[in-house]
């Protein structure tokens, strides 16, 4: 009973699976909008689940660990899978393989949850692996499209690089400890130069998802040639994940290297957040100025983290909170004007407003909230990253933070004016869009003014926080 209660999100994903592999061996050539509601229908389930009471402890010796602020993380990827299915449901209609398609994001997804839940290193590079293999297969479901398979290429290229350094890290990690469950390793690991190794390696990898620069060189590319909806998944649920167990490894794990991953953290949160800025003005297409905006929201992210701090943690899982419903948002708004029009330029925005006042607005909203303009729940999460980051004193760190959040405004606004200022003979014209879709970034926009103004969300999580 223990297990099936702790194991509720993992077992509630397997049971899904097998599902959909007997409906696709059962199947009869049923439509693909049968597909589309009977899955959608198992991931409401799953998100309801998701959200039950989950026990806390451990199981299978310490390999599996079930916390509160894990749980959380699991429930939150559960509600923006769902979301992310729902807008995409004119892509799939078109996709020959919505079974497959499907099989390997819940795959995806299972991987993160175990993810999360690791109690060793073997399980969480095990884990990872589980979470990145089928997402490259994913990006190359744009099949006739050259650039999907050049990115599904680029994503499992760059991927094995950055599990070879993890791989040599967790190997430094256990020859000098002698063990890899976390447990342990929480009270063995000391500033010596063999353990910085292995972190520093373990980190590449966490930093290979997070898109933190240098590593970040894989984004774009990626991003532009896979479809909107694995992009939206990429950007949103596979960063949100990582930011969770980043953050148990930091404080759990490798508390007592603070001085060693402050200063990585502190190189890196400067050289992200000027890197992304610098090449989000320079963009064109949509999904590859997102990207470099997600890279920018990484560096923001790793200020908040440096803190050290239940409030680093805090401030840190509330602006995942507050990324997905904005970046969902705005894929949203790219997905459907992309496959109504085939447009994904940032030109093509131009007089948006004009015929489609739904979408413009959804994504202007999104759009300030990544900025951080109030009253949107962005602006309070950035608010919140900054406070965490400054509990150390470093002012310096602060001041850069914000002055590229000051830079930032301008390619948000840039897009924002595009849409309801500039006029464009060739506009996109009425485009009508679906229920699932409507449903999708109402509750977006809905999360993206309520969760600004809701302070209990801020304290439930400070909550789980402390308990890491």
């Amino acid at each position: 009973m223990d297990l099936i209660l702790m194991m509720k999100n993992e077992l509630m994903l397997v049971f899904i699976i097998v599902i959909l592999l007997v409906m696709k061996v059962a199947d009869n050539g049923r439509s693909s909008g049968y597909w589309i509601g009977v899955i959608n229908v198992l991931l409401i389930v799953n998100c309801i689940i998701d959200w039950l009471p989950v026990s806390e402890g451990e199981l299978f010796g310490g390999v599996y660990k079930s916390y509160a602020l894990g749980n959380f993380g699991k429930s939150l990827l559960s509600t923006g899978t769902l979301l992310i299915s729902l807008f995409s449901t004119d892509w799939l209609k078109r996709c020959q393989h919505i079974a497959e398609f499907y099989l390997l994001m819940i795959s995806t997804l299972l991987g993160m949850f175990f993810m999360i839940s690791s109690g060793n290193l073997l399980m969480f590079y095990l884990s990872l692996e589980l979470s990145t293999i089928p997402l490259a297969a994913m990006c190359n479901f744009g099949l006739t499209e050259r650039k999907s398979g050049e990115a599904a290429m680029k994503l499992i290229l760059s991927s094995a690089f950055s599990s070879c350094l993890m791989l040599m890290g967790i190997s430094f990690l256990y020859g000098a400890s002698g063990t890899i469950n976390f447990e342990v390793l929480s009270i063995i690991v000391q500033e010596t130069p063999l353990y910085i190794m292995g972190f520093v390696l373990l980190f590449v990898g966490v930093a290979f998802k997070l898109s933190v620069v240098p590593f970040h060189l894989w984004t774009a590319d990626v991003y532009e040639g896979a479809p909107v909806p694995v992009t939206a998944f990429l950007s949103v649920i596979s960063k949100s994940a990582m930011i969770i167990v980043f953050s148990f490894l930091l404080y759990h794990v490798f508390g007592s290297l603070y001085n060693s991953w402050y200063l990585l953290l502190y190189v890196l949160s400067i050289v992200t957040m000027i890197t992304g800025n610098v090449f989000a003005i320079r963009q064109e297409n949509m999904k590859r100025f997102l990207a470099f905006s997600s890279i920018t929201q990484m560096g923001y992210i790793l200020v908040g983290i440096s803190g050290s701090s239940a409030e680093g943690v805090t401030s840190s899982v509330y602006f995942i909170v507050v990324y997905l419903f904005s970046n969902i948002a705005a894929f949203g708004v790219i997905s459907q004007i992309a496959e109504k029009s085939g447009k994904e330029t940032i030109s093509s925005y131009k007089g948006l407003a004009k015929h489609n006042p739904f979408l413009a607005w959804t994504m202007a909203i999104a759009l300030f909230s990544l900025a951080g303009i109030p009253p949107t729940a962005g602006f309070f999460g950035k608010i919140f990253l900054l406070k965490a980051g400054a509990s150390k004193g470093d002012l310096f760190l602060i001041t850069i933070a914000a002055l590229n959040m000051i830079v930032a405004l301008y390619y948000y606004l840039r897009v924002i004016r595009a849409m309801f200022m500039d006029e464009n003979e060739d506009s996109i014209p009425v485009l009508h869009s679906g229920a699932p879709l409507k449903v999708a970034l109402a509750i977006c926009l809905i999360g993206i003014l309520i969760t600004g103004f809701s302070g209990p969300v801020y304290e439930y999580i400070f909550t789980l926080s402390n308990g890491i």
